[in-house]
């Protein structure tokens, strides 16, 4: 105990209690690198080691090449969608049907005109007349709401009817 009195005694003290305080300044300066660490490796994520400015730099290149893509495929989606237009206006958008006694013979309105166009108004109109001994079939063309032929009055209303998207109502045409 008394060379802890002297004066090299007072300097190995405070010297050991030096070294007491850096080695704690050391686990926790340690701890926090690890800290820094992890979060850098979330940032950088498994490649080498490299500075902020690169990574961003990589990071822009990212973008920029998933831009590219996203506007190939977008370009791309818009043909398509174009194509997918052009044939829907072709395919059938308006229909309807006309129930009617042609003969005013009171068989329960037998007859029907069909109107089927598609969305500029082009189709066909497909008639079927009965009678009680016969029935007749009759096809007509309509280009852009125009018919090529003479349009009976039921062609003509199932034409007005499939245009207007509205339904017939109960008190159809009863000849």
């Amino acid at each position: 105990m008394d060379d802890l009195t002297t004066t090299t005694g007072i300097v190995a003290l405070v010297a050991g209690g030096l070294a007491l305080v850096a080695l704690v300044a050391v686990a926790l300066l340690s701890r926090s690198l690890r800290r820094v660490r992890a979060d850098q490796h979330a940032l950088l994520g498994d490649g080498a080691p490299q500075d902020l400015v690169a990574h961003a730099a990589g990071i822009d290149r990212g973008f920029a090449s998933l831009s590219d893509y996203v506007a190939e495929v977008t370009g791309r989606l818009e043909g398509r969608l174009s194509d997918m237009q052009t044939r829907l206006d072709g395919a059938v958008a308006f229909h309807a049907l006309v129930r009617y006694d042609a003969y005013n013979e009171m068989s329960g309105r037998q007859s029907t005109s069909i109107a089927l166009l598609d969305a500029r108004g082009s189709g066909i109109v497909i008639s079927s007349i009965h009678h009680r001994d016969q029935a007749r079939l009759y096809a007509k063309q309509v280009v852009e709401g125009r018919p090529l032929l003479e349009l009976s009055p039921e062609e003509e209303e199932a034409i007005s009817v499939a245009m207007s998207g509205e339904v017939p109502d109960a008190a159809q045409r009863r000849r």
